[in-house]
């Protein structure tokens, strides 16, 4: 019994030992630095591995409860995000402030020249570098899974405010070439005065429409979610007057409708 006794207790030993080792094995594991979350973050990006980019961020609030129907929604959103990302982000350092942090990244330029080193926000957070600043990640905590979806619908509602200006732009330049006439959609695009995108609404979320008088010397346009809820919640209406906007449940605004 004594053999017995000293034998399990010699086991025990071991088996503490070996657990107190791997505590300690695990607590010399070094900590992620910021420079390392943002290396990790863009290339999680790039690999459109999306799920683990916002989880080394302020964003994992809002995509951890997405359902994969979700995900895929906003799928092409995250893809544009992931190619606007090159290849050959260089990080010339970091700035460490108690729990904050900036690492400056130099982008090269979109005609290949050198970039400018632009700062890299980072909050620490139970330890833990995320990327990221405390205003946006209290929006973030606000907004929760509807985060991505509402910021989509914000960034179409500004987005369809500039090309409507674009296209009265467009219509005086059109004009101005054909004997005072303005153009159809159609038309304004294949004089390369607009982008050919703004006949659809994959990459839009709006449907567009130009307007012309009888006589094609006056012209309005209309702008509508193609996914009322989901792409935008905002119409606009365009005439000689300005742009004006509203909810309208997704029709189309007119004079009467703005005012």
């Amino acid at each position: 019994m004594v053999v017995c006794s000293r034998l399990f207790a010699r086991l025990l030993l071991i088996m503490i030992l070996a657990s107190f080792g791997g505590a300690i094995a695990f607590a010399q594991t070094p900590a992620r630095t910021p420079s390392d979350t943002v290396r990790e973050f863009y290339k999680a990006m790039r690999d459109k591995r999306f799920r683990e980019a916002f989880a080394l961020s302020i964003y994992k609030a809002a995509i951890d409860g997405l359902k994969p129907e979700q995900l895929e929604d906003l799928r092409p959103d995250f893809d544009n995000m992931a190619a606007a990302i090159p290849d050959n982000v260089e990080i010339n350092g970091e700035q460490v402030s108690g729990d904050t942090a900036s690492v400056f990244v130099k982008v090269p330029g979109a005609d290949g020249t050198e970039g400018q080193l632009e700062p890299v926000p980072l909050l620490r957070v139970n330890g833990v570098w995320i990327v990221g600043d405390k205003e946006n990640q209290d929006a973030v905590k606000k907004s929760g899974n509807n985060f991505f979806f509402k910021a989509r619908i914000d960034t179409h509602h500004q987005e369809v405010t500039t090309m409507l200006q674009r296209i009265s732009v467009a219509e005086l330049i059109y004009a101005q070439q054909h004997s005072g006439l303005y153009g159809e959609l159609t038309a304004l695009t294949g004089a390369g005065l607009v982008p050919k995108d703004v006949e659809g609404t994959e990459s839009t979320g709006y449907r567009f429409r130009v307007n012309l008088g009888k006589d094609a010397k006056s012209f309005t346009a209309n702008a509508e979610p193609a996914q009322y809820g989901r792409t935008g919640t905002l119409s606009f209406f365009m005439d000689q007057t300005g742009i004006r906007s509203g909810d309208n449940g997704g029709k189309p605004l007119s004079v009467k409708s703005s005012q």
